[in-house]
């Protein structure tokens, strides 16, 4: 019986592959652990040109994370976590109150969305907004969307 010691190599080759490979599937099947005893609060807000979430061009997105502390790229983080906390996240609730703005009726559409993860439940919201200053003065110039 003679040994070709390129297909010895070969074998080895494939066999270690093969073996690595489902060692690597293995380990990124592991369960992920919890390291907080916190509900998740971590956001994607972001600030678009259109009338259509789905199509509209987003000019400015930031993150925004509220527990356990306030962070993310949001330039004021603690402001914006706080006024959610305050509308329980209830994002609907940020545009409740009545504009003391005087805006023009210039159609320029704007949306807004924030998609992520509030206090450990999903997220998914957006409006539209006729312009700049009619979004300005419905969110009474709140924290959140103020990026």
């Amino acid at each position: 019986m003679r040994r070709n010691p390129h297909a010895i190599f070969a074998t080895i080759t494939a066999s270690t592959l093969l073996l690595g490979g489902f060692a690597t599937a293995t380990a990124q099947a592991a369960p992920a652990k919890a390291e907080s005893l916190y509900a998740p609060s971590a956001l994607v807000l972001t600030v678009a040109r259109g009338e259509d979430p789905m199509t509209a061009t987003v000019e400015r997105a930031v993150t925004l994370a509220c527990a356990p502390t306030a962070q993310g790229t949001h330039p004021d983080p603690a402001a914006a976590c706080e006024e959610l906390a305050a509308v329980q996240g209830k994002f609907a609730e940020l545009a409740a109150g009545p504009s003391n703005r005087t805006c023009t009726r210039q159609w320029d559409p704007v949306v807004v969305t924030a998609h992520g993860v509030w206090q450990g439940k999903p997220v998914q919201f957006s409006t539209t907004y006729g312009n700049a200053c009619e979004m300005a003065g419905s969110m009474n110039d709140n924290a959140v969307f103020a990026f």
